[in-house]
């Protein structure tokens, strides 16, 4: 393709990818399917690869990420972000009504009313409508600068798009996790066994601070806008600026309300109170301004806050049920998880049955009994959760709950790894749902993603004996397909060819695929580029392991016990007879020059400007070798910050030059 037609092309695409964006983001509709969207961005990404002179810096292809950040840079608010007085009464409400009125001697009034979203703040600059910048809240007066990530963020518009855009101008929104999202993420976490995370509003803040804008994306953040500020708006009211940054395409909550005295505020918070549940992220309570722009600034500020703007507070949603009983749930890794059997009750919008316990130690904590009173709560979490006993509703003569010792499913003793808080059922092939739980995370659409392949058919084929572990898989037939409730020939067809397909899938997704304890799809993709073939994946030392890209100790080891483990080993065999991909087709680097003169290198640490895959690569680019390991025929040992004592102390005792960042970076030069 000519570079003008590589032009046409780019601007062609990029206008019809900012509209889908616009289509699903602000109007929630769509026109195509989310893998005619994907095939559109990677046709875009590939052109803009191949012809990086047309790529723009807000470009659609910014929303999936890439940039690498190693500081984030402290930036001075224009306008300080001021956090608000909080209240959870009605009466310190009509007090706070009482002071704008004296304050404003007699002057008409109105209030306008927005929920409080439970995220994190952003202070979001455009300039000649276009986004130069994303902080966060900080401190109030300065915050860091994540605009990296802030452009992964579907519905924050990179381009003010409409009437009368002044050249300068702020947005405030909430930038948050989406219910559905967070509880994906807590899945996936789960599946690879790792702890799940607390709360969304805490997972948004790390997120946002992530120093992969490519990570960032993959989490799925969205933004609700609720403020505008700038110099030359010419607005006389918080309602118009609403409405301007709704004309502009920005993502507002639809759930404000301009109120007309402090009786509607009220009725505005009750109507709330329940109905917030239905919302696709965590509300915690109603934040009330005075309308008027011009009676803002009358009203002014105390040193802390804005007297002309208060949030109310919703009490966290608890209540007192009988604790029926315990049930424990075993996992995919195993991992055995308490919860809470309930006397049914009404919490927040729905009918609670069931409450996290979350493992052993929080048992004892409570001091549990069954038959207690316990306190139910949703608070910011996803799933309900038990915060307390009520001690003098206790039954006499009971007994603390003792924790189980062997696995409610297959009755093998449970272990406790020194350091976790979990449990396990070490009967990794011979424990149901471990069994099912790793043929369901070895079909999921990052993994092997194969159609038609469901919880209930995995069932089905489990209990008629026809697969006992993901291998198994290839050698269905149609003949046994068409045992299983509900499947004809068409059916069944499409199953197998589903299964076929899956022999296409990249070793990347191979390596996640088999189920290893905390390697999640990231860790997958950097092992299998790092090590290129599973042979050397199971090969490798735990020290070598380690010499990967973000490899830790209890990733290492875990991957290290599973392919020493004869069941694993057979596993992989089977898989490999089967004709999966078990090798990386990943590209080496194209070499530069030889600056490096076939001098070896081992990478160890974390590094101020470069990422260590970066360091690889620009080490094979430029002649020289990249080694796992620190032995007498090493050269050089890279040493980055928080470096294992291991290497640097055996590079020592064997004499290999130690260098920095920087001594590799004059290395370089020549």
């Amino acid at each position: 393709m000519k570079p003008e037609q590589a032009k046409a092309e780019i601007e062609k695409l990029t206008e019809k990818i900012n509209h889908h964006n616009d289509l699903y983001y602000q109007q929630n509709r769509t026109e195509i399917s989310d893998l005619e969207f994907d095939k559109l961005l990677e046709k875009l990404i590939a052109l803009e690869e191949e012809f990086p002179q047309f790529k723009d810096s807000h470009s659609p292809t910014q929303r999936v990420g890439g940039t690498v950040t190693k500081e984030f840079a402290t930036v001075y608010h224009k306008y300080p972000m001021l956090s608000l007085g909080n209240t959870y009464s009605q009466e310190e409400l009509e007090d706070f009504d009482g002071r704008i009125a004296k304050a404003l001697d007699g002057e008409p009034y109105e209030y306008f009313c927005e929920l409080k979203f439970d995220g994190v703040s952003i202070s979001l600059t455009y300039e000649n409508g276009m986004l130069t910048r994303g902080v966060t809240r900080g401190d109030g007066v300065r915050g860091d600068d994540v605009t990296a990530n802030v452009m992964t963020v579907r519905n924050i518009p990179l381009k003010a798009k409409g009437k009368n855009v002044p050249p300068t101008f702020e947005v405030r929104g909430e930038v948050f996790m989406p219910k559905h999202v967070f509880q994906q993420l807590n899945k996936e976490r789960e599946d690879i066994g790792e702890e799940k995370y607390a709360n969304a509003r805490n997972t948004t803040s790390g997120t946002l601070k992530m120093q992969n804008s490519a990570e960032v994306a993959r989490r799925k953040l969205d933004c609700f806008a609720y403020y505008l500020l700038g110099d030359e708006t010419g607005l006389k009211t918080h309602e118009e600026s609403i409405h301007k940054l709704e004309s502009w395409r920005f993502n507002v909550s639809p759930t404000y309300k301009k109120c007309k005295n402090i009786q509607e505020v009220l009725d505005y918070i009750q109507h709330w109170e329940n109905k917030r549940q239905e919302l696709p992220l965590e509300t915690d309570g109603v934040v009330i301004k005075v309308n008027s722009l011009e009676q803002q600034r009358q009203l002014g500020f105390t040193a802390k806050s804005p007297r002309w703007a208060i949030a109310y507070k919703y009490k966290a949603q608890s209540i007192s049920t009988r604790l029926n009983g315990i049930t424990y749930q075993v996992g995919r890794t195993g991992a055995v998880t308490p919860v809470a059997e309930l006397e049914p009750v009404f919490l927040a919008g729905t009918t609670v049955k069931r409450a996290s316990l979350h493992n052993a130690n929080e048992i004892a904590r409570l001091d549990l009994r069954i038959g207690d009173y316990v306190f139910v709560e949703k608070g910011g979490e996803i799933i309900p959760k038990v915060t307390g006993v009520e001690l003098e509703k206790r039954p006499k003569g009971s007994s603390p709950v003792v924790y189980i010792d062997k696995c409610p499913e297959c009755g093998t003793k449970l272990v406790r790894v020194e350091g976790e808080a979990a449990f396990y059922c070490p009967n990794l092939d011979g424990c149901p749902p471990q069994i099912r739980g790793r043929i369901e995370h070895f079909i999921q659409r990052k993994a092997m993603d194969i159609d038609s392949l469901g919880e209930k058919t995995i069932e089905q084929l489990y209990v008629l004996g026809l697969v006992k572990s993901p291998a198994d898989l290839y050698d269905l037939k149609k003949e046994d397909l068409l045992r299983l409730e509900g499947f004809k020939e068409k059916s069944a067809q499409n199953l197998l060819a589903g299964i076929d397909k899956s022999r296409e899938v990249p070793f990347e997704s191979v390596l996640f695929a088999i189920g290893i304890r905390y390697v999640g799809k990231t860790v997958a993709e950097k092992l299998a580029r790092y090590f290129k073939t599973i042979e050397k994946v199971a090969a490798a030392t735990k020290e070598e392991l380690l010499a990967a890209p973000e490899i830790g100790e209890k990733i290492a080891q875990t991957v290290f016990d599973f392919f020493r483990n004869p069941p694993s080993q057979r596993e992989i065999a089977r898989l490999q007879a089967a004709g999966l991909h078990f090798e990386s087709t990943a590209k080496e680097p194209e070499k530069e020059s030889d600056v490096l003169g076939n001098k070896s290198f081992v990478i160890s640490g974390v590094f101020e400007k470069y990422e260590r895959e970066e360091l690889q690569d620009i080490i094979l680019k430029n002649g020289g070798r990249v080694l796992s390991s620190v032995s007498g025929k090493l050269d050089y040992l890279l040493a980055g910050d928080n470096m294992g004592p291991s290497k640097r102390e055996k590079a020592e005792k064997l004499g290999v030059t130690i260098i920095s960042e920087q001594d590799f970076e004059k290395l370089m030069k020549g």
